[in-house]
């Protein structure tokens, strides 16, 4: 059974994109998870990934994560900052807990 997430995409006011995700983000979708974001990420410039409303974020999500770590810019909500600090995200890309 796919675990529930919603994922949108858009742009800041100054063109910056964004994909927000909502949900849980584990094995069972982490495939559309990675499409998603390998379609966003612009051929210059960063992707703007939100995930504040991400209640649960595997190591699935984390491979997608570090995969586009340069090239990404992380919204999280503090539940998740424990698990992307241990993991080492936090240090290969610009992180917010918000």
């Amino acid at each position: 059974m796919t675990t529930r997430l919603r994922l949108d995409t858009g742009r800041r006011p100054d063109g910056t994109p964004v994909l927000t995700a909502a949900g849980e983000i584990d094995m069972s979708n982490a495939g559309e998870f990675t499409a998603a974001v390998a379609g966003a990420v612009p051929a210059s410039g960063r992707l703007v990934v939100d995930l504040t409303a991400v209640e649960y974020l595997d190591s699935a999500g984390l491979i997608t994560l570090f995969t586009h770590a340069e090239r990404i810019h992380l919204v999280a909500p503090a539940l998740l900052g424990p698990v992307l600090t241990v993991s080492g995200l936090t240090e290969l890309t610009t992180v917010d807990i918000a």
